[in-house]
């Protein structure tokens, strides 16, 4: 199950919102003008009036702005017929100047206006890149129950490069989950560059380290080719399990430990003894490339996740407490887990955006039909 959820939620002004926003300026208008009428002679509140279209541009488009101005214009007509004239050098030196503001912040709203219209489209081109990246995984794989959520870290259109992938074999399931290092479309092109490679030669490449090492070669070779050896890497974890064993199969390359939830009570991680290196820096580091075998039961619920989740802060700077809060919620399917979980991590980091993207997949073991 995809719980893909958007990144935040996007800042569109209801109906309500707006009408309230919207009286504001109007009853600035109102308000000046009368006590400006009322005034005595020697007061003069006519330079107030800039301010409702200055603030009208804080919120609303050009044209509202600008008709704001209009309305704050007329309201000074208004006061210089009442108090004087028209003619009066004073008001006709503030409705020039009226004139003028209402002008240029009209054309700032303008320009906000077309910026936001600019990062609307950049970020709907960034979702749907990172959509077509990260193909939603399904509910069921062989003997297994999945769920899987993404949680970009901005707004705007910045993305990242964490990913996840599943396969079936003849004898079982594979999957990936990984972070690229860095941000923006350069790394979403790194994770598709991992995921394609994961996804030609997941069912093809007989064991766990010759899949990593067809992976490793894939990543090398274009980073060699872009120059930046040693600057860009994936972190990873690469799993296998069988669907005739209790048991997975876990090659981790610089990646964050999975977790393993227990039907009885209870969280573990699962700590490789000799982790590789991220993919992309095994040329520089010499290290032969193992897998490590787990328990993995009936009932028990396996997260996979990047450093997203861990890295979330508290207003306090305080990180997430990942194993302690899963130790607590046994028992729970995957797609309920990572719902508990998004909820719980976004409330720790209520006030703060999350320092990374975070990536998260759940899989539990089922019963045998």
């Amino acid at each position: 199950m995809d719980l893909r959820p958007p990144s935040y939620p996007r800042h569109h002004r209801s109906p309500e919102v707006s009408r309230a926003q919207l009286a504001v300026p109007f009853a600035l208008i109102a308000l000046v003008t009368t006590i400006d009428v009322l005034a005595p002679p020697d007061v003069h509140l006519g330079p107030f009036l800039v301010a409702a279209p200055a603030v009208t541009a804080s919120f609303a488009g050009p044209w509202m702005t600008g008709f704001v101005g209009l309305v704050a214009v007329l309201a000074q007509v208004v006061v210089a017929a009442a108090r004087t004239s028209l003619t009066d050098l004073n008001h006709t030196f503030q409705i020039i100047a009226l004139v003028m503001i209402s002008v240029f912040v009209t054309f700032f709203a303008h320009l906000r206006e077309v910026h936001e219209k600019e990062l609307t489209q950049l970020r709907s081109v960034a979702e749907t890149a990172q959509e077509v990246v990260l193909r939603p995984l399904p509910d069921r794989i062989g003997p297994l129950g999945v769920a899987s959520v993404y949680l970009a870290a901005a707004a705007e259109a910045q993305i990242g490069g964490d990913l996840y992938a599943a396969a079936r074999t003849a004898t079982g399931t594979r999957l990936i989950i990984g972070d690229v290092r860095g941000k923006g479309l350069e790394a979403v092109g790194d994770a598709a560059l991992v995921l394609g490679a994961f996804r030609a030669s997941a069912h093809q490449v007989a064991g766990l380290p010759g899949l990593v090492d067809y992976l490793e070669a894939a990543v090398s070779a274009d980073l060699d080719g872009a120059g930046d050896e040693g600057e860009s890497f994936v972190t990873a974890a690469v799993l296998e399990i069988p669907d005739a064993e209790p048991v997975l199969h876990l090659v981790s390359c610089g990646h964050p430990p999975p977790l393993l939830v227990l039907r009885e009570g209870g969280a573990e991680q699962l700590e490789a003894d000799r982790p590789a290196p991220p993919l992309g820096l095994a040329g520089l580091v010499a290290s032969a490339v193992t897998a490590q075998t787990f328990a993995f039961a009936e009932g028990d619920v396996l997260l996979l996740y990047t450093d997203g989740v861990l890295e979330a802060r508290d207003r306090a700077g305080g990180f997430y407490p990942l194993a302690r809060r899963v130790s607590a919620w046994s028992g729970l399917p995957p797609h309920a887990l990572l719902d508990r979980l998004c909820q719980d991590l976004l409330a720790h980091a209520a006030g703060n955006t999350l320092d990374d993207d975070a990536a998260m997949v759940a899989i539990e073991r089922l019963a045998a039909p």
